[in-house]
């Protein structure tokens, strides 16, 4: 007779940890810090579709790191939360710590009932009335809660961006100088040598305090080349390097093209 395998509840909890931080590590970073006028999101993304920031409501953001698919169900539970809080109650009735609470509740029961823990990190942020009552809340894949009072970093190798970033970052920044501040932070992660990402591979988003209702705003196109001069000719440099990469291949014979191996993490996000 063979004898059934045990696992110890705390040997469960090290290997749920474990597997979820591996994973979560294997992502592209993001950066939330707080400027003069509310709060600002950086992050590294080149899918132009697959959103790592977002609006949840009038005043309050959303973003995350680790597997698209597990963050992206969190989303859009937060919204419906959200909305029918609003639509119950007030819209001023729905606040950052709220909807914190349930998805530290919700992970929670994910990480200690289930087989498969999610594999994210996740922000949610408010703008309040005062740059003292802006908030800023960090959770993890088991539950955990932190009020950050300045920044966060998630995904990624965070150890060097958050170190870089607390040497580097000051209160009262402008929006332009915590936009470049989180782009110079972000090429303290990579570690192929390639240095800050492109205005290409860049996701930036800000909930500002002076918008009347919703505060969300993304910052794409002309504003954020006008905010990131650098990175925009780098990424120029490098679209015109592919091009000549794309015509050299062009003259390659069929049968030399190597179709590209299935990417293992799955749909990790980008």
């Amino acid at each position: 007779m063979t004898m059934p395998l045990y696992a110890s509840p705390e040997q469960l909890m090290r290997d749920r940890s474990e597997y979820a931080r591996k994973g979560i590590s294997r992502g592209r970073s993001v950066v939330a810090l707080k400027y003069t006028d509310g709060v600002v999101f950086v992050a590294e993304n080149p899918s132009t579709t697959l959103h790592k920031v977002s609006e949840i409501y009038d005043r309050i953001g959303f973003a995350a790191a680790g597997r698209y698919s597990e963050y992206e169900s969190l989303r859009k539970a937060g919204i419906r939360h959200t909305d029918l809080q609003g639509y119950s109650y007030d819209r001023r009735d729905v606040h950052a710590r709220q909807l914190a609470n349930l998805y530290a509740q919700t992970l929670a029961s994910i990480f200690t009932e289930q087989l498969k823990p999610f594999e994210v990190e996740i922000c949610v942020a408010e703008v309040g009335a005062t740059a003292e009552q802006d908030q800023l809340f960090r959770l993890t894949y088991d539950g955990s809660i932190v009020d950050e009072p300045k920044y966060l970093v998630m995904g990624g190798q965070t150890e060097p961006i958050a170190n870089a970033l607390k040497d580097a970052y000051t209160d009262g920044l402008e929006l332009a100088d915590a936009v470049r501040l989180a782009v110079q932070v972000l090429a303290a992660g990579v570690t192929n040598g390639d240095g800050p990402p492109g205005i290409g591979r860049l996701e930036v988003a800000v909930l500002e305090r002076s918008r009347l209702q919703r505060a969300f705003r993304r910052i794409n196109g002309a504003a954020l080349k006008e905010m990131l001069p650098e990175a925009a000719d780098g990424d120029s440099g490098d679209s015109e390097g592919k091009k000549a990469k794309g015509d050299k291949d062009s003259k390659k014979p069929v049968t030399d093209v190597e179709l590209p191996e299935p990417d293992e993490n799955g749909d990790k996000d980008s």
